[in-house]
C-alpha cells in the first residue's frame, strides 16, 4: 500500500511540473522563398539588395504595422527578431516581376529601377510594380517600414509601395530601420519623407549595418527604447 501511494504521489508531482512548462514559439513570418546569396552590400553600386516575399495582415492583432523589403534576407532576418519585441502585423512587399536578379551584371536591373525613379519620382510609371496591397491601413497609427539601401536610395520595390500608400500614412507615426553594407542612409531617409510628406516620424531610424545583422537583437531594443516604443 505504502508503495502504491508513493507511485501515487510521485506521478502527481511529474503531471504539475508539466503543466508549469512553457512553450510560447516566437512570432514567425511568412515561408521564405529561396533567396539570392548576400551580394556584400553597397561598395557604391548598391547597398543590401532585398528579396520579395508577400504577407498578409490581421487588422485585429496590434496596431502596429511592419512593412518591409528584402532580397538578400537581412532585412527579413531583422524584422523576424523584430516581431519578437513587439506586438505587430507584417507586410512583406513583393516585386509584380518574379525571379529578377537584381545581383546579375553588376546589379543592373536594381540600378536601372533606382535611376528611373531619380529622373521622375513623381511620375507613377518610374516606379515597379508590385503585388502588395494593403486595405487596412485604417487599422493602424504606427508603422515601422524595414528597407535595404540601395546605391543610397531606399530599395525600388519599397518606393513603389510608399508612392502608392504614403498618402494614407498621413498623420501615423512611422519608424525606419534600412539596412546597407556601409553607405549611410540619410538617402533613404530622405525617400521616406518625399513619399509620406505628412507621417510623424520617430526621432530617430535604426541603422543596422549588413556585418550587425546576425547581432541585431540588442540595436532593435536600444532603438524602441530611444523611441518610445517599449
Amino acid at each position: 500500500m505504502r508503495k502504491f501511494l508513493f507511485l501515487f504521489a510521485l506521478l502527481l508531482t511529474m503531471t504539475g511540473l508539466q503543466a508549469c512548462t512553457s512553450d510560447d514559439p516566437a512570432p514567425t513570418l511568412p515561408p521564405e522563398q529561396p533567396s539570392q546569396p548576400d551580394q556584400g552590400g553597397d561598395n557604391g553600386n548598391g547597398g543590401d539588395n532585398g528579396d520579395g516575399d508577400n504577407a498578409t495582415t490581421d487588422s485585429t492583432a496590434s496596431r502596429t504595422l511592419v512593412v518591409y523589403y528584402s532580397f538578400t534576407n537581412n532585412v527579413h532576418t531583422i524584422v523576424t527578431d523584430l516581431l519578437t519585441q513587439i506586438d505587430a502585423d507584417v507586410v512583406r512587399v513583393e516585386p509584380a516581376e518574379e525571379g529578377i536578379d537584381y545581383a546579375a551584371n553588376n546589379y543592373a536591373a536594381g540600378s536601372a529601377l533606382i535611376a528611373a525613379i531619380r529622373a521622375n519620382p513623381d511620375d507613377p510609371a518610374s516606379y515597379p510594380d508590385i503585388k502588395t496591397t494593403v486595405d487596412n491601413l485604417d487599422d493602424y497609427d504606427r508603422i515601422i517600414i524595414g528597407t535595404p539601401l540601395w546605391w543610397s536610395n531606399m530599395a525600388a520595390p519599397m518606393q513603389s509601395f510608399l508612392f502608392k500608400y504614403g498618402k494614407e500614412l498621413a498623420g501615423k507615426q512611422i519608424g525606419l530601420i534600412v539596412s546597407s553594407s556601409s553607405s549611410g542612409i540619410s538617402g533613404v531617409e530622405g525617400d521616406a519623407h518625399r513619399l509620406v510628406p505628412e507621417g510623424r516620424f520617430m526621432s530617430k531610424s535604426l541603422w543596422i549595418r549588413s556585418s550587425q545583422t546576425s547581432n541585431c537583437h540588442s540595436l532593435i531594443a536600444q532603438w524602441l527604447e530611444d523611441t518610445g516604443q517599449q
